[in-house]
């Protein structure tokens, strides 16, 4: 098996049970913890979305895949957390999205360039999504979106910076 191919599966199998995790965790604790979920698991998401739109750029139907596969399987374990998971699934889609297009129009800086503006823009859509569509309106919901935003694009930081080395070691192509 290749180099590639092996980070790929393991990149492939950190996005999905980040997500999971995720879910299950703010089906648990309630919207309060997702701030941070947001620095741990979602920024590490955001960042690993990128690495993996540069291994798939022909083919990015798949981060959709892994997306609704992450939400289902969040639901199979935890049916009480079939809410949060049709949430997470909805935001990470619509995040993913609008990630691809600000990564993909920042294709010609260099990767921590593109990771981190894509990052903005994909905290951002994700951040008002999701505990709009798993929570509703509740007191609070502005804290908890700026906290969100903030620790997932402090987290996508941090994360771009970890995945740099590993991912500049391998060719972008499958």
């Amino acid at each position: 098996m290749s180099a590639l191919l092996m980070k790929t599966r393991i990149a492939v199998t950190v996005f999905v049970g980040a997500i999971i995790a995720a879910n299950l965790l703010v089906a648990e604790f309630g919207p309060w913890f997702s701030p941070i979920n947001a620095f741990v698991l979602i920024g590490l998401d955001l960042s690993l979305r990128d690495w993996l739109h540069d291994k798939w750029r022909d083919q990015l139907w798949r981060m959709g895949l892994l997306i609704a596969s992450a939400g289902a399987l969040s639901w199979l374990l935890n049916p009480a957390a079939g809410r949060v998971a049709v949430a997470s699934t909805v935001a990470f889609t619509l995040a993913a999205t609008f990630d691809a297009l600000a990564y993909h129009r920042l294709i010609d800086r260099g990767w921590l360039a593109r990771v981190n503006g894509s990052n903005l823009v994909g905290a951002g859509v994700d951040s008002i999504a999701f505990p709009l569509i798993a929570f509703g309106l509740f007191p609070g919901v502005a804290a908890v979106v700026a906290l969100q935003f903030a620790a997932k694009a402090c987290g996508g930081f941090v994360w771009s910076l970890a995945l740099n080395p590993w991912r500049a070691r391998v060719p972008t192509r499958n």
